[in-house]
């Protein structure tokens, strides 16, 4: 039987996985610590929540088969992260969303724990600041109104995230520096790939 909790989760993760990676082509398929960046993250992030993946479009069968959750085509291809979040967003069912970039090696389920604990009924979305900049795609929204404003911002043109973060009732907080190195270059990827295990001095 089904419990009521695992019939109507309380929120749902997107892995945002499709960009066109043009400074580092196929980053989500090179390998950190012995397996592919976008199975990594997905693998570090489960366990709590269900996770879905924000693509352009399917991944080869080595990469697929070890995804296991449903993929959602991004409807607005040309529009950035935020396009494909929305697009995410209108296919689960979850109150909440969790955004979380493909391109994190090093984040965490603590990460999104400490979002979900933040989490106030008064909030519209929880997002990192890390290094002076707002982390958006490290954050945790609210459905309804991520869909509200993240459509109207696409009708309008506007595809920042940024933007969506100033329309919503916004709580911001800090975390781990290390859960935001982002890979974008090969020079990323090599400091992934040296990157200590967690609670190394």
């Amino acid at each position: 039987m089904i419990s009521p909790a695992e019939a109507a989760p309380d929120a749902a993760i997107v892995i945002l996985a499709g960009g066109m990676a043009s400074r580092l082509p196929g980053k989500l398929e090179r390998e950190i610590g012995g397996e592919p960046l976008l199975v990594r993250v997905f693998e570090r992030l489960g366990g709590r929540w269900p996770i879905a993946i924000a693509a352009r479009g399917g991944f080869p069968p080595e990469l697929d088969e070890r995804l296991a959750c449903p993929v959602v085509i991004d409807r607005w291809p040309g529009a950035g992260p935020l396009g494909a979040l929305v697009s995410a967003a209108g296919a689960l069912r979850a109150p909440r969303i969790f955004a979380v970039a493909g391109d994190l090696p090093l984040i965490e389920r603590t990460a999104l724990e400490r979002l979900d604990a933040a989490w106030t009924p008064q909030d519209e979305a929880v997002v990192y600041r890390h290094d002076g900049r707002l982390e958006p795609l490290a954050a945790l929204y609210d459905r309804a109104a991520l869909l509200r404003e993240g459509f109207a911002l696409l009708r309008e043109g506007k595809g920042a995230m940024q933007a969506l973060i100033e329309r919503l009732r916004s709580r911001i907080i800090s975390g781990d520096d290390r859960w935001f190195l982002n890979v974008n270059t090969p020079e990323d990827l090599l400091r992934a790939c040296a990157a200590p295990p967690k609670g190394t001095p």
